[in-house]
């Protein structure tokens, strides 16, 4: 029988499931082809925003839009113009759901569980030929594959995802830990760099001074040592934050931030209040353009 099996939305960058549809088939065939899924799933950056991986009996048809993608189970005797007829309508119905600041902050899988209720109402309705809506895009959808063809994977092949399991040879198109590109970097953030590593530079010369005179002569002196070399620390790790992704940005940011705000309210006496206000500058123009700097969204590439 020619129709969808099963269907779920996650989210571009890692691979996180956000929705799916509660199907229980205890066919092999469907049990293997779920697991493909979610390998393919991880690596949903790597590709097009549409393709297809053909099995000899189902296949798994994606479509990815921004942030989210859509993946669909199908016979592979099931139309592929209606299959990314049935994505779109998908796409559509969970970007009138649900934004873009609930998606890149969700942090368990299925965060939107409730969304399997317009999932299974769209299936539904594509696999019920009495449907007329599920044709309706169809002239709109044959149109864009004929100038975009979805880039065609083999449904086997994606057992590699799972660990290279054919001594480390993938296909053309697998590749196994995936990278996230920033966007360029500015020249505000180059300047961001340059002052934080000056006052990096300075809280290491001034707690290394201050580390041999409190050691030798003054040990109540050790918390000043301290509130110098965190600020030190903290100015790496803004230099790092900015340049290279790492998960929860946002979070470290402002620990980093925190983090030098109340070493430099201890160093009064001294710090004068414009080093001070210099240094706490500094650290907030960084923290700035880390929040600002934001992933490369994946753009289409249609000659894969």
């Amino acid at each position: 029988m020619s129709m969808i099996f099963f269907a779920c939305v996650v989210r571009v960058r890692d691979g996180l499931p956000l929705s799916a549809s509660t199907d229980f088939h205890l066919n092999q065939d469907f049990l293997e082809c779920r697991k493909r899924l979610k390998a393919l799933s991880s690596m949903l950056a790597r590709y097009p925003s549409r393709g297809t991986a053909k099995g000899r009996n189902l296949s798994i048809h994606f479509l990815s839009s921004g942030d989210v993608a859509c993946m669909a189970i199908c016979s592979s005797s099931y139309s592929t113009i209606m299959a990314f007829c049935f994505l779109e309508e998908l796409r559509w119905e969970f970007a009138a759901s649900y934004n873009t600041r609930s998606i890149s902050s969700a942090s368990r899988p299925y965060a939107f569980i409730e969304f399997d209720n317009i999932i299974q109402k769209v299936k539904h309705h594509f696999n019920s030929s009495r449907g007329s809506r599920a044709r309706a895009n169809w002239e709109k959808v044959e149109e864009e594959l004929k100038l975009q063809p979805p880039v065609q994977l083999q449904l086997e092949a994606t057992e590699l995802l799972n660990g290279l399991s054919n001594g480390g040879h993938a296909g053309g198109h697998v590749e196994v830990v995936p990278t996230y590109r920033m966007q360029p970097v500015t020249p505000l953030g180059i300047l961001s760099l340059v002052l934080n590593i000056m006052c990096g530079a300075l809280n290491l010369i001034r707690g290394v001074h201050l580390a041999e005179y409190s050691f030798q002569e003054d040990h109540e002196g050790i918390g000043n040592v301290i509130a110098f070399f965190l600020p030190f620390l903290a100015c790496v790790f803004q230099c790092y934050l900015y340049l290279f992704y790492s998960s929860a940005r946002k979070v470290k940011t402002f620990v980093l931030l925190f983090c030098v705000c109340s070493c430099n309210i201890y160093l009064y006496g001294l710090r004068n209040l414009w080093q001070i206000s210099f240094h706490v500058g500094v650290a907030s123009l960084s923290s700035y353009q880390i929040l600002t700097r934001q992933l490369l969204e994946k753009q289409p590439d249609c000659g894969v």
